[in-house]
């Protein structure tokens, strides 16, 4: 016991530092969960349908106003505070309740959040028939429905069978959902095809012509085949008018808190909800249609709106392309200086230089990516190989192969380090036992050597897929845009698209967080995609380390 030693002799038996080691390991374990629950329940909570409040707003020496929206935060504010802009607080308190109420109706209001003071606001009540209508532009509408229309013609009317016209509003918006999922098919689908194959036969064409092998009967094979594409394109261009004609049919009208009555085409339409009036299955079922949006969508509203496909799609297509050009890069780096490079100043210079390559700052990276790969690599390619494009760039510019490579760099140093350890630790006798069985050099580091270091060149990559996922400074100025208009990985020949720029979870944080017009809708959205980014990288990191353990249980028996 240690009450029965001495002070001294406690310490010496390292029985603090194991205390000590253990309450950091918890802090810091406490600390990351506290984070994540922080991010998680500050973004996983805008998806809730929150009820919307009506209510009197009433500031000394004016007029009442009516306020309806969902609230969206709340914080204390002093009486200083408020006595410098010509307010008090209830009582002379201290302080008084300031709520932030998502008020929405940009288009009536000019803005979507509105302050209020809590103790002067009276008669607040959530009406069953309010209604909250998602837009594709000018944010969420607030109010009441008034009456709908297919056409010209009025088809319900709220006053005299309220229930009869909702149904009929949803029914109507729902069929303006599938219009629109036909249209964005055929744009992106059909449509983008023809114009990708287009700009192909212009390119293609252009490279005979440098070249002096334009002939007669090449012209005409590219005249037929435009003929032949631009006939498809008009073919989908009738299906296209159409499809809009149904689309802007119908509309609605609704009632703002003032009685403003405002006319909405159902096209504009995302989804529409009446949340005071929603059971909880009802709810639940709209918490995961809106994160089901969130993470299959593309975004709208400047990204402040919508989902975050693309993004996801790009940040796991880039970190898997960085694997794998980092992988094998720094598993032969490590086996040269390990089992072939004699050992002495010259090698350890360059473990010195690996491992301060390890501490440059990521944006470094991204300069001499953007001079190195973009300009220099990028410009002398599209010289030699793409010149029927030039002066527009192909690989002259930033995209996603640039921003893989980027970070391959970035993390190289420190997939060498981890394999160069991992090959440290296989026991000499090993080798030697393998050449004296007969076995070459080569045979013994390809099928005993390696086998053996695999859990460590993993435990390289899953530090690196770690890093690399959450960079953003080097991808702002190699690849990352705010929007991309195209996935880079589709259906069109050559399928993957090294040269097109991609979005990034971490890029789409910092645009949302920091250039959105919009701070106060932007918020939690920023949360929302941080707690995502962190799954991301998390889900990553655990296929990374299933692989690993795969390994290590599968070569176990060369190690005893």
């Amino acid at each position: 016991m240690i009450m029965n030693v001495s002070f001294k002799e406690w310490v010496k038996s390292g029985s603090p530092f194991i205390w000590l080691n253990a309450g950091a390991v918890a802090i810091s374990i406490i600390m990351v969960i506290g984070l994540i629950g922080f991010i998680a329940a500050k973004g996983l909570v805008h998806f809730w349908p929150g009820e919307i409040m009506a209510a009197e707003y009433t500031l000394p020496g004016n007029e009442p106003s009516k306020v309806l929206g969902q609230v969206s935060d709340s914080e204390m504010v002093s009486a200083i505070q408020l006595k410098a802009i010509g307010l008090k607080t209830k009582d002379d308190a201290e302080e008084a309740e300031r709520i932030l109420i998502k008020v929405g109706n940009r288009d009536v209001y000019g803005g979507d959040f509105r302050w209020v003071l809590d103790h002067h606001l009276s008669n607040k009540t959530y009406p069953e028939k309010a209604m909250a209508v998602e837009r594709r532009e000018w944010g969420n509408f607030y109010g009441y429905l008034d009456k709908v229309y297919e056409g010209h013609d009025l088809v319900a009317d709220v006053a005299q069978d309220d229930e009869k016209a909702w149904q009929h509003f949803q029914s109507l918006v729902s069929r303006a959902l599938d219009i629109h999922e036909s249209i964005m098919d055929i744009q992106k689908g059909e449509i983008g095809s023809i114009n990708y194959e287009l700009e192909r036969l212009r390119l293609k064409e252009r490279a005979y012509e440098l070249e002096d092998e334009l002939t007669d009967a090449r012209k005409q094979d590219f005249v037929e085949r435009r003929a032949e594409l631009n006939k498809e394109y008009e073919v989908h261009q009738v299906t296209l008018s159409k499809l809009y004609t149904d689309l802007k049919r119908d509309h609605f009208t609704a009632k703002e808190m003032g009685g403003q009555v405002v006319e909405i085409h159902i096209s504009e339409v995302v989804r529409a909800f009446r949340p005071n009036s929603m059971s909880i299955a009802e709810k639940i079922a709209h918490y995961f249609s809106k994160m089901g949006e969130f993470l299959g969508d593309d975004p709208r509203e400047a990204n402040t709106e919508g989902g975050v496909f693309p993004a996801i799609f790009g940040t796991v297509l880039m970190v898997i392309l960085m694997a794998i050009m980092v992988t094998p890069l720094g598993v032969v780096a490590a086996v040269y200086l390990r089992e072939y490079a004699k050992q002495g100043f010259v090698t350890n210079v360059i473990r010195v230089a690996v491992n301060n390559l390890a501490g440059v700052p990521s944006i470094v990276y991204g300069v001499f990516g953007l001079g190195f790969f973009v300009y220099f690599l990028g410009g002398t390619i599209d010289e030699l190989f793409f010149p029927e494009a030039l002066p527009a760039p192909t690989f002259g510019t930033s995209g996603l192969m640039w921003a893989s490579i980027t970070l391959a760099l970035l993390t190289l140093p420190v997939v060498i380090v981890a394999t160069e350890e991992g090959l440290a630790r296989i026991p000499r006798m090993i080798r030697e036992g393998s050449l004296a069985l007969g076995a070459t050099k080569w045979e013994t580091l390809t099928k005993v050597i390696l086998p053996m270091a695999s859990p460590a060149m993993m435990t390289g990559v899953i530090l690196a897929v770690a890093r690399a996922a959450g960079e953003v400074a080097p991808l702002m100025l190699v690849g990352v845009v705010k929007l991309a208009p195209s996935l880079p990985l589709d259906t069109n020949y050559p399928f993957l698209h090294l040269d097109q720029k991609f979005m990034h979870l971490g890029f789409h944080i910092y645009d949302v967080g920091f250039q959105s017009p919009n701070v106060e809708a932007a918020r939690p959205l920023v949360y929302a995609t941080a707690f995502l980014l962190v799954l991301v990288i998390a889900l990553l990191n655990l296929s990374a380390i299933a692989i690993r353990n795969h390994l290590r249980e599968k070569y176990k028996a060369l190690e005893m």
